[in-house]
């Protein structure tokens, strides 16, 4: 954890409330996000109990097995599901815009702009904690392998016709979700942890209850003292006051009050079968029984998810935010392009390559974010300063050089007074950068004068004629912060393509692997 970060919790625990760790909002939110609140069934993670979700605050959909164990009664809430959040994703798919991407050809390597289609906006789903995330992905590999009865005539348990189509995408989502910096598929939990430091640890964090109880603890009460009533606090029946976020349930709740009723549920299913008087109706309302207990345990949560929705949008977003969300567009119309080509299913698991590429692709990202949030936001910046990997100082003095040669360049020496202590080597010859206009320009760090002034040279970014380009040369007086580490990732080694995979890391697929059939036997071959 950085030292920053520490010291905001050890605030926290000293005032009682949260403390901030950002001044810009790191996340890209949308104008209208979908929240979903899941609900799982205990001792069996892929059986759904219930969810909450809509993109209207006042106005949720509310989907309930009354019986999860049923197949039957698991499909028409994942068809419900489907109902819900294939139209929201829909609405994207077809709002576009021009645009250019980078295509490398396979033969030559040379990388060229290609005209193509990108969506204008993206969908956003919204859980209240990290393990919602995970439920989205368990859900996703639970339906985009089923088959539909048009698929598969002959299947005595076809799933309903969308279904598999939101499993493909919730496996997208959930992957995307793994990107560093991505926003399509977003934790509450996660999102107000990155922008406000508590005095509890990560793993209490967890608790979206717990978490806003930190940043806006009652009148009289710190925020651990409303934490932990909101976390334990039970009622005299022994019952949680706050559910949890799920989707895991209170075992006091499933055991004293939820078991029971669909046990009657059960009977009353069992007495209809049996053409019992007034069967039907028992049945009805034991299922609304049912259906009132699992939205009572959701409605509080989804209540909190919102109100962690509008602390964040208080913020005003970073400026790299939107480059961030424009690759979560392209991530989305490259697999709308893939649904509607009718490309198979994600595979349940990935081939060397292309495990290898998901894994760089997150490496790089996770630099390029680490850079971005501290070029958006002074405190973060402030974090990177403290650890020696910035440093802000004013400009003393500005000695004008050239290099040797017909054409000579400058590289104007600058000094640099600062109180910061940049992880720099005696002797010099490293490197560092500033923004300018955005871009990054690069400097060589020279030496330490006796009095603490660092001296660096301008490498770039200053034209191609004799004299630099206005602006381009920090001037005497100037308050300059710079940084030992780059503002892009570089990227990494090309990796071979999938059939050129070597045997020692699972050798090509299976379907370019397997050996071609031999001929058939013919009256020829016979002696």
């Amino acid at each position: 954890m950085p030292l920053l970060n520490t010291l905001a919790r050890l605030e926290a625990v000293r005032a009682g409330r949260a403390r901030p760790l950002a001044t810009v909002r790191h996340r890209h939110l949308s104008e209208r996000p979908l929240v979903l609140v899941p609900l799982t069934t205990a001792g069996e993670a892929g059986a759904p109990l219930g969810a909450m979700l809509g993109t209207d605050p006042d106005d949720p959909l509310v989907l309930v097995v009354p019986q999860p164990r049923d197949r039957t009664l698991r499909w028409t809430f994942l068809a419900g599901l489907a109902e819900c959040v294939m139209p929201y994703v829909d609405g994207y798919a077809d709002v576009v815009e021009p645009a250019e991407r980078t295509e490398t050809d396979p033969e030559t390597g040379r990388k060229t702009k290609v005209e193509a289609e990108l969506c204008v906006d993206a969908p956003q789903i919204i859980v209240p904690s990290r393990a919602g995330v995970e439920y989205v992905r368990l859900l996703g590999r639970s339906m985009r392998f089923r088959r539909t009865a048009e698929e598969d005539p002959e299947n005595p348990y076809p799933a309903p016709a969308r279904v598999p189509l939101l499993g493909r995408w919730f496996t997208h989502l959930a992957e995307r979700s793994r990107v560093p910096g991505s926003s399509m598929l977003l934790s509450a939990t996660e999102l107000l942890g990155r922008h406000w430091a508590t005095g509890q640890s990560n793993l209490e964090d967890q608790h979206l209850g717990s978490l806003l109880g930190w940043l806006a603890p009652p009148e009289g009460m710190s925020g651990a003292e409303w934490a932990l009533h909101v976390e334990l606090g039970r009622d005299g029946h022994g019952r949680l006051l706050f559910p949890p976020a799920g989707p895991a349930t209170d075992p006091a709740f499933d055991n004293g009050l939820l078991a029971p009723a669909i046990s009657r549920f059960d009977a009353a299913r069992a007495a209809a079968a049996a053409d019992g008087p007034g069967a039907e109706e028992r049945v009805r309302e034991a299922e609304l029984a049912v259906r009132e207990l699992v939205t009572s345990q959701m409605a509080h949560t989804w209540r909190q998810t919102w109100e962690a929705i509008a602390l964040l949008r208080a913020l005003p977003p970073g400026e790299r935010t939107t480059d961030r969300w424009t690759r979560d567009r392209w991530s989305f119309t490259g697999h709308r392009d893939r649904v509607r080509a009718g490309e198979p299913p994600q595979p349940r698991r990935d081939d060397a390559v292309t495990a290898a590429q998901k894994l760089a692709t997150r490496e790089t990202e996770q630099v390029r974010l680490d850079a971005q949030e501290a070029l958006d936001d002074p405190l973060v910046m402030a974090g990177r300063r403290l650890a020696g990997e910035a440093f802000a100082g004013e400009v003393t003095e500005v000695v004008m050089e050239w290099t040797e040669g017909k054409r000579p360049r400058p590289r104007p020496l600058v000094t640099v007074a600062t109180e910061d202590r940049p992880q720099l080597a005696d002797e010099g010859g490293g490197k560092v950068f500033r923004s300018l206009d955005g871009r990054q320009q690069a400097f060589a760090f020279v030496r330490h004068e006796e009095d603490g002034q660092l001296v660096l040279r301008v490498l770039d970014k200053m034209g191609a004629g004799r004299e630099p380009v206005a602006g381009s040369v920090p001037e005497k007086g100037d308050r300059v912060c710079w940084t030992l580490f780059e503002h892009d990732a570089r990227g990494g080694p090309k990796l071979p393509d999938p059939e050129h995979t070597p045997w020692t890391h699972g050798g090509p697929p299976a379907h370019l692997s397997a050996p071609t059939p031999p001929d058939s036997v013919t009256d020829e071959d016979l002696l």
